[in-house]
């Protein structure tokens, strides 16, 4: 047993499963504005399901495909394979029952959604390739969370409408705002092994003012999303207040300071997707 719970937390490690709080929220938004309220039980399910195992996906086949990248970053080289905690089958494997496990329940909440799994899941894992071509590695990344908004509203409509589009790209913008933040802790690796990236090719401060213009960018989006969709004031405030946890976040960050970027990163970013569902959830469920 012990061995099981011992295995079971290096996967979730891995996988960073606390991690998932960055775009389940935003489904859960889209999922709120797109059935004027709650759904269906099954809906809810299948869409916590579809998420779960989209992520955990997008994780490992990270994972497997940057192995022996991460052997030669001190950074990285205590991750599961480069120490030998997992073998790099097992995590391929994993990754793709994960992808199967995405299919399905896509397949499970209705027949667009299954139609563009097979197009969500090249995005989800293209990613793991990107930066070794191209420094818009960090929009790819963006595109990736920014599935979960559009995926969440094609599960409850069986369509892609405006504040879908607008949520996404709000998700974009953040997500790209803060991995150009968290990019900066290897710039010399980046170099080193010839990995695209923007601070790697263009230095830290232009990808931390970039950074700050793309989550301008991302506040613009979610209060055009709002609009359209015609949100009530607690979805205002929501985003308000992670217009607030930004600018911390833009306050608090120091590219030569790792553990200000880990704060940056994780922390306040976390708290983003919280604070607008808590307004679409004050909005929609509350005062509806």
């Amino acid at each position: 047993m012990q061995a099981v719970i011992r295995q079971t937390a290096i996967v979730l490690e891995m996988i960073k499963f606390q991690h998932t709080v960055f775009a389940l929220p935003f489904a859960f938004v889209a999922m709120l504005m797109a059935a004027d309220g709650l759904p269906s039980a099954s809906t809810i399910f299948w869409i916590i399901a579809a998420c779960v195992f989209a992520r955990t996906a997008a994780m490992a086949f990270n994972r497997w495909t940057d192995r022996e990248l991460d052997k030669r970053n001190p950074r990285t080289a205590d991750r599961a394979i480069p120490a030998g905690h997992l073998s790099e089958k097992f995590v391929l494997v994993f990754a793709l029952a994960a992808a199967a496990g995405f299919v399905f329940a896509a397949g499970m909440l209705n027949s667009l959604a299954l139609w563009l799994s097979p197009l969500a899941l090249i995005i989800l894992l293209g990613y793991s390739f990107t930066k070794r071509f191209t420094s818009f590695a960090h929009f790819v990344l963006g595109m990736a969370l920014a599935l979960a908004p559009v995926g969440a509203w094609v599960a409850v409509r069986s369509e892609i409408a405006l504040p879908a589009i607008f949520l996404g790209l709000g998700v974009m913008a953040w997500t790209a705002g803060f991995d150009l933040i968290y990019a900066c802790q290897d710039v010399e690796v980046d170099r080193q092994e010839g990995l695209y990236s923007v601070p790697g090719r263009w230095g830290t401060s232009v990808a931390i003012n970039l950074s700050r213009g793309l989550h301008i960018s991302a506040l613009l989006f979610f209060i055009f999303a709002g609009l359209i969709a015609h949100t009530g004031p607690g979805y205002y405030t929501g985003v308000g207040l992670a217009a607030l946890l930004l600018l911390a976040e833009h306050i608090v960050v120091d590219p030569s300071d790792t553990r200000r970027i880990n704060i940056a990163f994780f922390t306040i970013n976390s708290w983003v997707g919280m604070a607008i569902l808590a307004g679409t959830a004050f909005d929609f469920l509350v005062t509806g």
